[in-house]
């Protein structure tokens, strides 16, 4: 929903709260979108100066890693006992045992700044400190690192060196040289101080994902889309208010990937290592108000978390937020709604609200309201309540209200109906802050022999599994553009999606509460780590990345199911067990709702997470399914990932030299398991959309994935009708493949047809070619002699009337091009609009063959955002004004310009009719105030 929607119900909210509030001008809470004016800059790969080779170590086995790191790091700490011992340069400490030591040397004086360590060899795993100060963690081996010491750095020292290693498998320790010295970064200085001069950066705007626009390479990484992950550096320059002084600020990071230092007006704001949680930096003790203030990120995207595609960047929104001394705290109200579950037909009855409230104050103990107004999306009053609250100074309280409403409107897949919750704290005569959420009222259960229920209404989860990307924007995908991915899947039939493996930006949730689509929301990592995979005796103490993404999703209705991980190797063992044991205590310790899964390939049978969870995610093993109901009649079953079906869109012979996998490849064999079994409650199909990296099954010149339901742009392939004839009930029929096979003539060809209809009949140029019965979730196969013309299909319902019909024409040549879009409005700078690119011949037939060159050009207030075409082997650069079509299609993304107005596209190509798209950007009242603006209305 856009921010002056919500604004609106704010409005609405608080024009009905105006009995209650005696109030004088209030000076409420800020919550300021920071995405635009970022400068940007790839990092230097830097240089060491005046360099001395470290090599004087000492080091101790811990094999557990669990030695107090306090002590270990000391500068007194004594390692002169026999149970420390000198490591030579290079030398394998660990000869095969897998555990830990620690390593510890006395750097010599060196002039600063931007003193420097450089490792060129640590393995697996580093942890380093400087002076009892954590400076960094690097994961991986065999590839070098710089650790800045500066921050920790004392004169005249001594400065003690402390290194933790882990060592997984084979050789191990600090097994290359190290040397420290002075960086010289090339960038002319040190990004991180204030006074650095960025004029000559490049201007970006939030989100900004900036490994999509790198130059595909053979020698990058292929799982990761073969695109080079440079660090980078972002800044910003803003001023504050001299009236927030007094106030507390923080800054919101919605998402950088990955391994983020911040830093504030030259103080080190620390480390946020995931690239897929959010988090916040206090910058209240070292803003300058009423001046200018600094905010530099540097960003390394170099150390993966997955194996696929996962971009660069500070790529989700930021926001700035000043609030008074008490205020309700980030993330701190929580909203449930109990209610009997609806019998078939009937009316849902009253259900209770609960509302639970976390305030914050940083000030002097304050007496005040806390006022909860529940309201309708047309903005009525549902129900309100007002209580008394003391806040006790420096310190928090939670609250608890209860609401009843009458007559609720339940959020369902088919009428996603949402409240508003508008909260108002009152205190020292002044409305002290204001929060809105939204929120559905809704009821779901999982049954172990009858599937899921939503509302007391049965349904099967018909879903799709979704990495984050898209052309042109990579991860950076703007939050209209998230809405049209989900419609884009539920015209298909989808009511499901599941996070791929990653807990997703705000708006993608948000567009499933608005649309109706369930969501199954994944934890990235098992347990406290940023590998790919989590070994035995990974530890599960912190767990807050866990912690962060309940709290801020828990008020979606859209999400129905909370996924612990993907695939581990520990998912049959008791240490998993005991992993996702404690991770299960950190869920209910904010949320008792929803069912707690995995996605599992393997040790369904074994002690492990099958014992703790509360619901069985199975991947791809349809044999597992009756074996696990009979054996475990109580525990509801799913499958958490099917299909994995590779094919690529309108290619119909695999083609190993261009990457492009055969459409007739089927998905009967994946969800007829699921559909015919009453007791699986349904499945995800791994994927919605192809992403980028994880090519396969090909390598290079694959640079994305085959494996979606759609391409990359959002362009259906054969296999979505397949699913769209068995996820809805709609009449369809759709015939595979094209009718452009010239020197084919008296060939066969293999005819397929797609259907949900009793009886399909197929005909060439009007003569029938016989009628056959449609098996339940299947195809119907023909063996056809190719001739130009029309291959056309007619679906009969169980009466024998036709309910459905296709066709495919053989066509003329590519004459011109047609574009397809949803809308002709831009809601502002952060939105793009996608257009669909046909090339179609004279009579407006898409030619399925063509791959002309196509240019795009935009005048007036707006800008070609990038193109795309589905090719997975494709090597043109996603951030360009060009793209061959690809089996007749591309697509050009287009976004509005810094000042909103109107924007004209323009598609040309040689020896084509060109075509123009007008677009209209919001005037400039589309930046709406918040919720807060309205505060002055209680008065």
């Amino acid at each position: 929903m856009p921010r002056f929607a919500r604004s609106l119900f704010a409005v609405c909210g608080l024009l009905a709260l105006m009995p209650f509030a005696q109030a004088a001008a209030p000076s409420g809470r800020e919550r300021i979108l920071f995405d635009a004016g970022w400068r940007f800059h790839l990092a230097s790969a830097g240089v060491l100066k005046d360099t001395v080779t470290i090599a004087d170590w000492r080091w101790k086995a811990d094999d557990q890693g669990i030695a107090d790191a306090a002590a270990m790091t000391a500068t007194g700490l004594d390692t002169a006992g026999a149970d420390w011992k000198t490591a030579q340069p290079g030398e394998d400490t660990f000869k095969k045992r897998v555990g830990f030591s620690w390593y510890r040397t006395i750097l010599p004086n060196v002039p600063g700044p931007q003193r420097t360590a450089h490792f060129e060899v640590v393995d697996d795993n580093a942890t380093v400190y400087l002076n009892g100060k954590k400076l960094a963690v690097h994961l991986g081996y065999n590839e070098p690192f710089d650790v800045e010491l500066d921050s920790a750095w004392k004169d005249p020292g001594p400065n003690v060196l402390a290194v933790l290693v882990e060592n997984t498998s084979g050789a191990g320790g600090i097994t290359g040289p190290v040397t420290l010295g002075r960086e010289s970064d090339g960038i002319g200085g040190k990004p991180s101080d204030p006074a650095f001069d960025d004029s000559n950066w490049r201007v970006v705007h939030l989100p900004f994902d900036y490994v999509v626009e790198q130059t595909f390479t053979q020698t990058a990484n292929a799982g990761h889309g073969s695109l080079p992950t440079p660090p980078a550096w972002f800044r910003k320059t803003f001023e504050l208010p001299a009236a927030d002084k007094g106030k507390r600020l923080w800054i919101d990071f919605d998402g950088i990937y990955r391994d983020a230092h911040v830093y504030f007006n030259e103080q080190d704001l620390g480390e946020h290592q995931s690239g897929y949680t959010p988090f916040r930096c206090d910058i209240s003790k070292a803003a300058h108000y009423g001046g200018k203030n600094v905010l530099a990120v540097y960003v390394n995207p170099s150390h993966f978390e997955g194996w696929w595609y996962e971009g660069g960047g500070i790529y989700r929104h930021v926001w700035l937020n000043a609030a008074n001394p008490l205020h309700i705290a980030p993330w701190g109200t929580f909203i449930t709604s109990e209610l009997p579950e609806p019998k078939p037909g009937a009316p849902a009855a009253s259900a209770v609200v609960t509302i639970s409230t976390k305030l914050e104050n940083s000030g002097q103990a304050t007496d005040g309201k806390l006022i909860s107004n529940v309201l309708l999306e047309d903005g009525k009053i549902a129900g309100q309540d007002l209580l008394q609250i003391t806040v006790p100074a420096d310190g928090s309280r939670t609250v608890t209200q209860k609401i009843t409403v009458a007559n609720p409107v339940l959020w369902s897949l088919e009428r996603p109906r949402l409240y508003h919750l508008s909260q108002v704290v009152l205190g020292r005569g002044q409305t002290l802050d204001i929060n809105t959420e939204t929120f559905g009222i809704r009821t779901i259960r999982f049954d172990a022999d009858t599937g899921f229920y939503l509302n007391g209404k049965p349904v099967k989860i018909q879903g799709t599994c979704n990495h984050q990307d898209f052309p042109a924007v990579g991860i950076g995908v703007p939050d209209d553009l998230e809405e049209w991915r989900v419609a884009k899947l539920k015209e298909m039939g989808a009511n499901a999606w599941r996070m791929s493996h990653n807990p997703p930006t705000t708006s993608l949730l948000d567009a499933c509460d608005k649309l109706g689509m369930l969501v199954m929301d994944e934890n990235r990592h098992l347990g406290d780590t940023y590998t790919t995979h989590s070994r035995a005796g990974t530890p599960a103490d912190d767990l807050s990345d866990l912690a962060e993404m309940i709290q801020r999703d828990r008020n979606h209705p859209s999400i129905i199911i909370w996924s612990m991980c993907n695939e581990e190797g520990l998912q049959k063992t008791p240490d998993g067990a005991r992993i996702f044991s404690a991770m299960m205590k950190v869920v209910h310790r904010y949320d008792t709702t929803r069912p707690i899964s995995c996605a599992m390939n393997g040790g369904w049978f074994d002690p492990g997470f099958r014992d703790v969870e509360d619901l069985a995610g199975v991947n791809y093993h349809t044999n597992v399914y009756d074996r696990f109901h009979e054996l475990y009649p109580k525990k509801p079953l799913f499958a958490s990932e099917t299909a994995s079906t590779t094919t690529t869109r309108g290619v119909y012979d695999t083609d190993k030299t261009n990457g492009w996998v055969s459409s007739y490849r089927m998905t009967d064999g994946s969800w007829e398991p699921v559909g015919s079994r009453p007791f699986v409650a349904g499945s995800f199909v791994w994927t919605g959309f192809d992403y980028k990296g994880e090519p396969t099954p090909f390598k290079w010149p694959d640079v994305n994935s085959n494996f979606g339901i759609l391409d990359m742009c959002g362009f259906p392939k054969d296999n979505y009708y397949y699913y769209q004839s068995w996820w809805k009930t709609k009449p369809i029929v759709h015939l595979m493949p094209h009718w452009n096979w010239p020197g084919r003539e008296g060939q066969e060809v293999h005819v397929i047809a797609f259907s949900n209809c009793a009886r399909v009949e197929l005909f060439l140029n009007g003569k029938s070619l016989g009628a056959q019965d449609m098996p339940r979730f299947r195809h119907l196969d023909w063996k056809v002699n190719y001739a130009p013309g029309i291959l056309s299909a007619k679906g009969y319902d169980a009466n024998g009337k036709v309910t459905a019909t296709d066709s495919v024409e053989t066509t003329g040549d590519p004459a011109a091009l047609k574009l397809v879009y949803d809308r002709t409005v831009l809601s502002g700078e952060e939105d793009v609009l996608p257009v669909e690119v046909d090339v179609v011949d004279a009579k407006g037939r898409i030619v399925p063959t063509a791959n002309n060159l196509v240019t795009f050009a935009v005048t007036g207030a707006g800008r070609v955002a990038g193109v795309g075409n589905g090719n997975p082997s494709d090597h043109d650069p996603d951030r360009a004004s060009y793209r061959h079509a690809f089996n007749g299609k591309c697509m050009v993304i287009v976004g509005e310009g810094q000042q909103a107005g109107l924007l004209e596209l323009t598609a040309t190509s040689p020896g084509l009719t060109m075509i123009s798209l007008q677009v209209s950007g919001w005037p400039e009242w589309r930046s709406f105030p918040e919720p807060w603006f309205f505060s002055s209305l209680i008065e």
